[in-house]
């Protein structure tokens, strides 16, 4: 079977009045075989099957489907094992040992140590900048080894109290030794490489030897659908089983109905913008404050989703561990906003803010706020980008831009984004007493000692860092009514897009 993306215009033709939606049974016996075919937005010619490169969520979720982590994160942002079997630090936290489960690549290779310490390698290359490299820059791999076949010894550089959730980093996956080429990639996750075409999809076969049991699945297709009423209108006309990432408007409006069933995960999609602290006008910090308090966080929750979410503080990680609740409410203050422009000298501020659909929601924001910037006296221009390359450009290019991000433990969303060598580091934040406070934060044993850096960085981020999230939004998806095991869970934890747990009636 020949897989093609899917447009908005070819899904609205298959819709027609198939406009139902509800809850599907649960409690069924778990069935084997059948294809699941999912929609997500993607890339186009960005889009990648080397997991050390992941960065969309239609990325993650093929690399999800071909290789393992040696831990995953559970909705509590806890490490969970997965191809480690068991980790157990020494007294003073800077060696821990991990022994392997007895697992196997695709091509019949046992996964060994050998692999472990091979793929940690590559993603801390320094030449390279895959995301998950800062997460694993403790560990001195040149000090590290292989004790047996299945046991890795990792010697840090210094203590890390939370070193099982840097298994679990997003894109951390375990790839054989020495490879290279992910043309055809060989993994040891629940399904095999069978096709792929960036931009428009992907499929993969069940594997019988899985450590974790084969999934229930024969194949596993992954189409593209970059606008949220394409996967909708797929998904209702029978085109797709699975549509990832929909609006809360969405939701409500298809909310009691039989032909779909919709999975919630409350507030664990952060919502916000991106200013750019290294160029004008934003590289004014009383600038950015004047946007925290233009900004009508809840007239964006009312409008953008439908009341179905919580209010941001400018904050990552509401609700996880480690977050900075004590930090009072922003409220927005527009005369207040005023009087820092006027003091920045830019009282008639224009900027350029830029957005694209990338994400539910995401364009409808981004012209709200720019309505309650100009309140403020600032103009704003809007500029769509396209979707396909909207999340490179942005790391680079612009002033200010629409933004969201899943879910990740707030020390990965530190070292990924906010210190100065950080790989997807948005808003051009570098600070190098901010990246000595988070190094001594790794360093901290003592929970009390390590949660209060964990508040002094957060307090200086709240003050004049360059994130302005407005909100979090539930994390939304929708299956046919005859999909059964899609458990709710936020993106990039082990249950998001668990597709090998899926079956079909």
């Amino acid at each position: 079977m020949h897989l093609t993306a899917i447009t908005r215009r070819g899904a609205l033709g298959l819709a027609g009045a198939a406009l139902l939606a509800g809850c599907g049974g649960t409690g069924a016996e778990p069935k084997h075989g059948g294809t699941l075919r999912a929609a997500f937005a993607g890339g186009g010619a960005a889009e990648t099957l080397d997991p050390h490169r992941v960065n969309l969520f239609a990325d993650a979720a093929r690399a999800k489907a071909m290789y393992d982590k040696l831990a995953d994160l559970g909705g509590d942002m806890a490490a969970v094992p997965r191809l480690a079997e068991s980790w157990e630090g020494n007294a003073d936290l800077t060696v821990w040992t991990v022994r392997l489960r007895e697992a196997v690549f695709h091509d019949g290779a046992p996964l060994t140590a050998a692999d472990v310490l091979y793929s940690y390698r590559r993603i801390t290359d320094p030449e390279e900048t895959f995301r998950a490299g800062q997460d694993l820059a403790p560990i001195d791999l040149d000090a590290s080894r292989a004790v047996d076949d299945r046991t890795v010894e990792f010697v840090l550089r210094h203590p890390l109290a939370e070193f099982p959730a840097s298994l679990a980093a997003f894109g951390a996956y375990i790839v054989p030794e020495g490879a290279d080429d992910f043309t055809a990639p060989v993994g040891t996750g629940p399904f095999t490489f069978a096709a792929f075409e960036p931009g428009r999809s992907f499929a993969a076969d069940r594997f019988a030897d899985h450590w974790d049991g084969p999934a229930l699945l024969d194949r596993l297709e992954i189409v593209v659908a970059d606008e949220e009423s394409a996967r909708v209108n797929a998904l209702l006309g029978g085109q797709v089983d699975y549509a990832h990432d929909l609006s809360a408007t969405t939701a409500r409006a298809n909310e009691g109905d039989d032909a779909i069933t919709l999975l919630s995960s409350p507030g664990s999609n952060m919502l916000g913008f991106a200013m750019k602290t290294d160029r004008a006008p934003f590289d004014d910090p009383r600038v950015r404050q004047a946007m925290f308090l233009l900004c009508d966080r809840e007239a964006l929750l009312e409008s953008v989703l439908s009341g179905r979410g919580l209010v941001g503080n400018d904050l990552f990680g509401l609700g996880f561990e480690h977050y900075a609740d004590a930090i009072p409410q922003r409220e927005r203050d527009v005369e207040a906003a005023k009087a820092l422009l006027a003091e920045a000298g830019v009282p008639g501020l224009s900027v350029v803010l830029d957005t694209a659909e990338v994400g539910a929601g995401l364009p409808e924001a981004a012209r709200i706020f720019a309505e309650q910037l100009r309140e403020g006296g600032v103009q704003v221009e809007l500029n769509v980008r396209n979707a396909d390359t909207y999340w490179s450009e942005i790391l680079t290019e612009g002033q200010i831009a629409s933004y969201r991000s899943g879910a990740m433990p707030i020390a990965s969303h530190l070292s990924q984004r906010l210190l100065t060598d950080s790989p997807t580091n948005l808003t051009a934040w570098r600070d190098a007493d901010f990246d000595d406070r988070y190094l001594l934060l790794q360093s901290t044993a003592d929970e009390t000692d390590r949660q209060a850096l964990y508040d002094e960085l957060q307090q200086r981020l709240h003050d004049e860092g360059g994130y302005l999230v407005w909100g979090f939004a539930d994390w939304i998806v929708g299956t046919a009514a005859h999909v059964r095991g899609v458990e709710p869970a936020p993106a990039n934890t082990l249950d998001w897009a668990r597709f090998d747990k899926v079956w079909t009636e």
